[in-house]
């Protein structure tokens, strides 16, 4: 009898001991990604300062930032690839270091070529970030009870911004930018030493999804299938659509507000988190409806293409209704409000692609997407710089009105494309 009551007792042990692993691990990434996107940040927050010492147009600088994302797509098709044969564990440890490495140039000093040199580096290295950190993720949590992990990881994004603007701004102004670069370094290997001690991989494969049962049965299902497929194409446009506010957010927003809103230097530094702040309640109120929605009955069209494509269609009506703003405070208010909702899809989009893609196509689903959506990165800093340089302070809010424009395609993707259940059944047929 002993023997046997025991039995529950270790079970229940085992779990426990999975799921504070699981959380520890979700923990770790969140704040991989936050180091990922003060990396990708920090340039924004000095834009001011590095034209005036490098001597740079507006044009040239948006070119520089656009340099990031030159491997960016490309290391992210690949590296989401092999994170399904390679142990993301191992590959996180990697990026991560390799993010410190390449920060290093630059900090030592060096004009514009080694500036763009070293960025293209960081971004090939950050590329697979995302969708990795997502996979690693998702994989301690069945389909039910993925929606606040993976809007963590997301949160992980505006998290690094909220919490390194400030003083990556104070670095800035008071040591120079290449200063607020070794900070990085630092960052990025403290995070690895924890990473090589406390991360693992995740063993989870939630039997009960349509997804996984259909796998045994039928083989894997070719890419080319998935990719095809109206659900992944319309969450990868609608998450293109709100990457390109994103990519705007870290590049060009600080220079906005200083330069078009009259904000200091110092003042642009705390205003600059609040489309980022208000964008991490939205993602957590995005993860608490889908939750919810999905635990009544609801499908994933509605729990989350629908409920993404409300986020998008709000955040352009706010974009677009800049014009008719009148004074700092309103334009701020609409640009933080229509920024924080049109950036937030990056959950929606990951959950729902990892549900639509079997095990064994996840990583390359996920990185894929990636892929194509930070070419979004690649476009929009060079854009709006083109824009500055001809139009003046006038051209950002050109900007502002081009991502509304944007965003209201996004959300007419997510509301007519985005159906996994059905998508799934197809691709099992």
């Amino acid at each position: 009898m002993t023997a046997v009551s025991s039995r529950p007792a270790r079970a229940a042990e085992a779990t426990d001991r999975s799921s504070r692993r699981a959380w520890t691990v979700t923990v770790l990434l969140v704040v991989f990604m936050m180091v990922n996107f003060a990396d990708k940040s920090v340039l924004g927050l000095a834009a001011d300062e590095i034209r005036a010492d490098l001597q740079l147009s507006a044009t040239r600088f948006g070119l520089a930032n656009s340099a990031f994302f030159l491997l960016f797509s490309l290391a992210a098709i690949v590296v989401g690839l092999a994170a399904d044969r390679v142990s993301p564990k191992l590959l996180i440890l990697v990026m991560g270091l390799l993010w410190s490495v390449a920060q290093v140039p630059a900090a030592m000093g060096g004009g514009l070529a080694v500036l763009v040199g070293s960025r293209v580096v960081l971004g090939a290295a950050e590329g697979p970030a995302f969708p990795v950190a997502q996979q690693a993720t998702l994989a301690w949590f069945p389909d039910h009870r993925r929606n606040l992990p993976g809007a963590l990881i997301t949160l992980g994004v505006t998290l690094g911004v909220i919490v390194s603007a400030p003083g990556l701004s104070w670095v800035v102004q008071h040591h120079g930018w290449r200063a607020a670069l070794w900070v990085l370094a630092a960052a990025g290997l403290v995070w690895a030493a924890a990473w090589a001690v406390l991360g693992a991989d995740g063993r989870h494969r939630g039997a009960d999804t349509a997804a996984e049962r259909r796998e045994p049965e039928r083989g894997p299902v070719p890419y080319r299938r998935i990719f095809a497929s109206r659900t992944w194409i319309g969450a990868t446009l609608a998450y293109f659509t709100s990457y390109w506010t994103v990519a705007l957010m870290l590049v060009w927003l600080p220079s906005y507000l200083r330069n078009a809103l009259g904000y200091s230097a110092h003042a642009a530094g705390l205003v600059v988190v609040a489309p980022w702040a208000f964008g991490a309640v939205v993602l957590l109120a995005q993860a608490g409806v889908t939750g919810r929605l999905m635990r009544r009955g609801a499908g994933s069209r509605r729990a989350r293409g629908w409920v993404g494509g409300w986020l998008l269609a709000l955040g352009a009506a706010c974009c677009l209704a800049l014009p008719l703003a009148d004074g700092t405070t309103a334009k701020t208010v609409l640009v933080a409000v229509g920024f924080g909702l049109g950036g937030s899809y990056a959950a929606v989009a990951a959950t729902t692609v990892a549900e639509l893609a079997p095990p064994s196509r996840e990583g390359g689903a996920l990185g894929t997407m990636n892929a194509v959506v930070t070419a979004a990165g690649l476009a929009a800093p060079a854009v709006v710089g083109a824009l500055v340089d001809a139009r003046g302070a006038a051209g950002y809010q050109s900007a502002v009105l081009l991502s509304g424009l944007l965003l209201a395609v996004g959300a007419a993707a997510s509301f007519l494309f985005v159906d996994p259940a059905r998508d799934i059944a197809r691709l099992s047929g």
